[in-house]
């Protein structure tokens, strides 16, 4: 990567929080019996987004006192109407993450946009994020992500 591209990228540290376990399947929600992600992935491939080599779940990254703001992201579908539930408006924007020293895996920020969604909301101190299966991972975890400052915002909480 040049100097050029590693400016755009910002570093904080988060903590891996359990989330609802719907994106997974694992919440047993008669609604998303696979997950919502597995179910979802068919509708974003055919909009130009591929998500077969993924992990059909999020990591959700908690990085307070950080927060964040989509500015530009990489993916916006709208109007998305993949089950019974309302149509909702998806983003998504890269990032990286290292659990350990010198281990990086690629991966993206996952963002259901909040005003479609009908439930299960994220805090803007938490980030969901889809990457391939990680096995070692558990809650509680610290690492390190790093996300594109054109795509994304990461401001600390003032006091």
């Amino acid at each position: 990567m040049s100097n050029f591209e590693m400016t755009k990228w910002v570093q904080i540290k988060g903590l891996v929080k359990k989330g609802y376990g719907v994106a997974s399947g694992k919440a047993k929600d008669p609604r998303f019996p696979s997950g919502t992600i597995e179910m979802q992935k068919p509708f974003f491939q055919s909009r130009g987004l591929d998500l077969s080599n993924y992990f059909p779940g999020t990591i959700n990254i908690y990085i307070a006192p950080h927060k964040y703001e989509i500015k530009q992201a990489k993916y916006t579908f709208r109007n998305v109407k993949w089950s019974a539930e309302p149509a909702e408006d998806f983003s998504f924007c890269d990032c990286k993450i290292w659990l350990k020293e010198g281990e990086s895996q690629s991966g993206l920020i996952y963002y259901p946009h909040p005003e479609t969604k009908p439930e299960h909301f994220q805090s803007p101190d938490t980030l969901e994020v889809i990457t391939s299966f990680i096995g070692e991972l558990k809650y509680g975890d610290e690492l390190i992500i790093a996300v594109n400052s054109e795509q994304i915002n990461i401001e600390s909480e003032r006091i």
